[in-house]
């Protein structure tokens, strides 16, 4: 009995084994690529912006607060756009001395330029920017889609 229950737990452990490497592969959706502007290997051109510290530093509290209030609110809106698909500050020090990213929805780097300079903060001095043309998958707009569902607050 205990060979019998090996080569049946055999068998079942094959057959599970087998099942998993047999998984369904997501299918091809032409329309969703198209849509995404993908190319055959599914990814697209984007441009990403780094923003370094600008040449100007605004001792004002209330000023300081009130220009990043409206860099956060233009990034909102360049997101509701469709412009921006990612924007994030650094946490940590780095060697470049990155503050934050935007990556673009454009292959232009003059497109890039022209949306950068409508943060209240670059305007201002605050921020300097450096750009980078970059390519990456041509689903990452979609995540912004989702975004609203995980957040309780809005910066």
């Amino acid at each position: 009995m205990t060979k019998k229950f090996i080569v049946t737990l055999s068998l079942f452990i094959a057959i599970l084994s087998f099942a998993q490497k047999t998984k369904e592969t997501p299918k091809f959706n032409q329309e969703l690529a198209t849509k995404l502007g993908a190319d055959q290997y599914g990814m697209k051109h984007y441009v990403i912006v780094m923003l370094t510290p600008g040449t100007t530093k605004i001792e004002d509290k209330a000023k300081n607060s009130e220009l990043m209030k409206g860099h956060l609110a233009n990034i909102g809106k360049l997101a509701d756009e469709g412009k921006i698909v990612v924007a994030g500050p650094f946490f940590e020090e780095n060697k470049q001395n990155f503050r934050g990213m935007f990556i673009f929805n454009t292959k232009s780097k003059e497109e890039a330029e022209e949306w950068v300079k409508t943060d209240p903060a670059v305007q201002a001095g605050i921020f300097g920017y450096e750009i980078f043309p970059w390519y990456g998958s041509a689903a990452l707009p979609m995540y912004l889609e989702h975004h609203s569902e995980i957040a309780k607050e809005n910066p």
